[in-house]
């Protein structure tokens, strides 16, 4: 079965990986443009086109979709199956429509649960206790295709979206190789819409921590963030990025900054109960353990975080 791959950040190009591991035919790679990197703003190539070109696949870049901009790679490959897994942008119909089995979709959640760009970060941070991948095949919806295939998996208690998503990228790989080798002996299973929720996408605003939450909930927020954009506050005035904390007893206004105690950390209120910001990045500094800040570093007890 002749495959074209649809894929952009790293989460694709482990499925790539996966593909050609497992000896499938893909006839090219698709993905979006090189974009500037880095301080000299020189073009990156994306995670895709480089384990593509690794293996010697031909990589196309077409910086639109809209206007049959893909047609003609579509005619040159004449893929009889696309696989897309986070390529970035919404398929339109001659794409979807063009091969025997049509495209199939690589997703970070257990569907309908978690539409959208950022399943993953929004699963840690609403406290789901398990995820998964599901395969689907596309229609014209945003993620709303039949299921083909579904794996499921816990989430740690502190584990964050970059963890999660190493191991969903690892997960997907595996998922869609079983896939298209049984893709003509599965039956496809609608989605029950009414059960969906939506993953939008994350901005730095997602971020901001509100103290009077539970610490259960800002701890979820810290690990769903980490390790981009990273939810953060204020100290006297300058922002303060979290990025590891853990959750424990204690009492006080909320956001405010109780103690600093020895191999915990900075113990600071929340709405219920407290959290230990273990690692954090102060205004003018690298990350760092919150002790190791400490001593350089004044940190005043009292101090209210977020005012």
């Amino acid at each position: 079965m002749k495959i074209l791959f649809m894929g952009t950040p790293d989460f694709a190009a482990e499925t790539l990986e996966a593909m050609v591991n497992a000896d499938l035919d893909v006839a090219g790679a698709v993905s979006q443009p090189d974009k500037p990197k880095g301080r000299g703003h020189k073009l990156a190539p994306t995670a895709v086109k480089t384990a593509a070109e690794k293996h010697g696949i031909k990589v196309y870049q077409p910086e639109k979709l809209r206007n049959g901009e893909l047609m003609p790679v579509l005619d040159e490959i004449k893929p009889e199956l696309i696989v897309v897994a986070a390529y970035g942008k919404i398929l339109p119909p001659y794409i979807i429509n063009y091969p025997k089995y049509g495209c199939i979709n690589v997703h970070a959640s257990l569907l309908p649960k978690y539409r959208g760009a950022a399943p993953i970060q929004w699963a840690i941070i609403n406290g789901e206790r398990e995820t998964g991948v599901t395969i689907m095949k596309m229609d014209e919806g945003l993620d709303t295709g039949d299921m083909l295939y579904t794996v499921k998996t816990e989430i740690g208690e502190y584990e964050t979206a970059e963890e999660l998503f190493d191991r969903l990228a690892r997960l997907g790989g595996e998922a869609l190789v079983e896939t298209i080798k049984n893709i003509d002996n599965i039956t496809p299973v609608p989605q029950d819409d009414e059960k969906h929720t939506y993953a939008p996408m994350i901005s730095r605003e997602t971020g901001r921590i509100d103290w009077t939450k539970s610490a259960a909930e800002i701890s979820k927020l810290i690990c769903g963030l980490n390790s981009w954009p990273l939810a953060y506050t204020t100290y006297k005035g300058e922002t303060l990025k979290i990025v590891t904390a853990r959750v424990t007893d204690g009492r006080g206004v909320p956001g405010t900054v109780l103690s600093l105690d020895k191999g915990k950390g900075l113990k600071v209120a929340a709405g219920s109960g407290a959290l230990y910001i273990e690692t954090a990045q102060f205004a003018g500094s690298r990350k760092m353990n919150v002790e190791d800040y400490a001593r350089g570093h004044e940190i005043e007890t009292g101090v209210v975080l977020g005012a």
